[in-house]
């Protein structure tokens, strides 16, 4: 049989998101427990919140928006390689030891995996390096996925990661729970929330191994 892992963070009121985006507020407007017939809930979220998926309109008015990112982008075969918890931003020299060449789904465990599910943000966390992003693009990968709420270095100030990427059409998710599936080959699937016209979208994403 399959093994299905949930790579996909919770998200719950008040949970951790990057600096600067919205917070997560998430409560009952209708409570059973109060006398009406159903629980209903309001939930108030930004649009790169949890595991997540960003669309080239995250920094290109007018590109590809996460509604119109292909489906058989977000679904197909994945590799997951792994670094070390001393890597401290994955680089080019990294990607090419890992030897992802030919796929075109890539996802990247990190020590970032031990601090996803913490309550406070960390900002030194691991990220893509820039000569990695263009690494990914050159090898003619078309989807990358990474273990914490953003793939860039914190307060870069350039945005060369994500903008290296989705100036291809490079699909990122961001925010995946590695922590748990062994390196190597899966089916992925990975389903953002269909809203129209926007940068990204918080997204339920799972790794099967046959």
């Amino acid at each position: 049989m399959s093994t299905i892992y949930d790579i996909s963070a919770p998200i719950r009121s008040g949970g951790v998101v990057y600096p600067g985006n919205p917070q997560i507020d998430i409560k009952l407007t209708s409570a059973v427990a109060k006398g009406a017939t159903a629980n209903v809930s309001q939930i108030t979220f930004g649009s790169h919140t949890g595991t997540h998926a960003d669309s080239s309109r995250h920094f290109f008015d007018g590109a590809q928006s996460v509604d119109q990112i292909p489906l058989d982008r977000l679904i197909g075969p994945a590799r997951l390689v792994v670094m070390g918890d001393d890597v401290r931003a994955v680089g080019e020299k990294e990607l090419r030891a890992a030897k992802i060449e030919g796929q075109k789904r890539v996802l990247i465990r990190t020590r970032n995996s031990g601090l996803l599910m913490k309550d406070e943000f960390v900002p030194d966390y691991t990220y893509i390096a820039p000569d990695a992003a263009k690494y990914l693009v050159d090898i003619g990968v078309e989807l990358v996925g990474v273990d914490y709420l953003s793939i860039e270095q914190f307060h870069s100030g350039h945005h060369l990661t994500h903008r290296t990427l989705l100036e291809k059409d490079v699909v990122i998710i961001e925010g995946l729970a590695l922590a748990e599936p062994p390196a190597g080959d899966y089916q992925f699937i990975c389903l953002p929330l269909r809203l129209e016209g926007l940068d990204g979208a918080p997204a339920r994403a799972v790794l099967i191994a046959d």
